[in-house]
């Protein structure tokens, strides 16, 4: 079934908990441009909503009384891989972290903050791009950092293949700023920046935004430090 672009994004909300389900519905509520179409307090339901409201974006806990979110995560992405999923959570472990994005979530929040950052993740996934709660970010990078780079060899001269304006979205691209922000900036528009992301990452090698923040803080382009709140 096509969904009209303008129609409000619809949400599916799975968490064992019914006051943080309330809590989340009324921030939703006040963004008059989404609208929650089901809630579930366990796995089993959860996918029973989603199979029945096919939604544009599903709010899941990692932990629930009969599965994981980790494994609701996979069963979304195997099934509805169109569904954007945003994790919630107590934990802020870097493997909790790295675990739900593999699965493939495509945000990541941490609940304690879930108040501040929760319309701004919800936008940030459903424009296509990937959210990960400010609070974490820097001790992520800084882990990431100090692993080695996998089938990918870092080279300056690679760096010197780029055009002048690639070079500059890959550092904006790198310190955080979405798409739409960096075609503000530069006053470019939205499809030029895609443009010129996907020549960048195809010159360098580069499969992932947290590579690219990886390649970039090892030639000093951007400080880790930006990634802090």
């Amino acid at each position: 079934m096509n969904k009209d672009p303008a129609s409000k994004k619809s949400i599916v909300i799975i968490d064992d908990h019914p006051l943080f389900r309330e809590g989340l519905k009324s921030i939703i509520a006040r963004a008059r441009h989404f609208e929650v179409v089901g809630e579930a307090g366990d796995a089993r339901r959860g996918l029973e909503d989603v199979k029945k409201n096919n939604p544009d974006l599903v709010i899941v806990d990692i932990s629930l009384p009969d599965k994981s979110g980790i494994e609701v995560a996979r069963a979304i992405r195997s099934r509805y891989p169109g569904t954007r999923i945003i994790i919630v959570s107590m934990h802020s472990k870097i493997d909790y972290i790295v675990e739900a994005f593999q699965a493939g979530a495509t945000g990541y929040i941490v609940k304690e903050s879930a108040s501040d950052r929760l319309i701004l993740g919800l936008e940030t996934v459903l424009n296509g791009e990937y959210f990960l709660d400010s609070s974490i970010s820097h001790a992520v990078v800084e882990k990431l950092l100090k692993e080695p780079l996998k089938e990918t060899r870092v080279e300056d001269a690679d760096y010197g293949s780029l055009t002048p304006r690639e070079q500059e979205v890959m550092r904006l691209l790198a310190e955080g700023f979405a798409v739409r922000e960096i075609a503000e900036k530069l006053y470019i528009s939205p499809k030029t920046v895609e443009n010129h992301r996907s020549n960048l990452m195809r010159k360098l090698g580069l499969r992932s935004a947290i590579e690219l923040a990886r390649y970039a803080a090892r030639l000093g382009l951007i400080d880790v430090d930006l990634w802090k709140d």
